[in-house]
């Protein structure tokens, strides 16, 4: 009966060391974050922003402006090059937007009048 005991230790004690393997394998790894703009927060001119920078699929970025001035649309190519978000484009008006990034790339513009033409927009390729 000693030995039964034993081996039901054994058992338990090799299975929990196989989940905590598991578990610290499976962890989300958290994404760098990135403020638009820097300091300047997302405004106009920022279209340059994203050069130099290295962004990866989960990176996030956040976009702080002023709520009443401005909002931010995620949009595709056609989008970002024509200033003009699809049907259905996801908009973001809190002023303390946090969107993650996804592979490949991703586009942003402001869509109140003219904001979008004065350079209120960024294209960031997440690799």
């Amino acid at each position: 009966m000693g030995q039964g005991r034993s081996s039901a230790t054994q058992v338990m004690i090799l299975g929990l060391a196989i989940i905590m393997c598991v578990l610290a394998i499976a962890q989300p790894t958290v994404g760098t974050p990135y403020t638009v703009g820097d300091a300047g927060g997302w405004t106009f001119n920022v279209v340059n922003w994203p050069n130099g920078k290295s962004f990866r699929a989960g990176d996030v970025l956040a976009f702080n402006y002023a709520s009443s001035l401005h909002n931010v649309v995620v949009v595709n190519r056609g989008g970002y090059t024509s200033c003009n978000p699809q049907s259905g484009a996801k908009v973001y008006t809190s002023g303390k937007d946090n969107i993650k990034l996804s592979k490949g790339p991703n586009y942003f513009i402001c869509t109140i009048p003219g904001h979008c033409q004065s350079g209120m927009k960024i294209a960031v390729n997440a690799a």
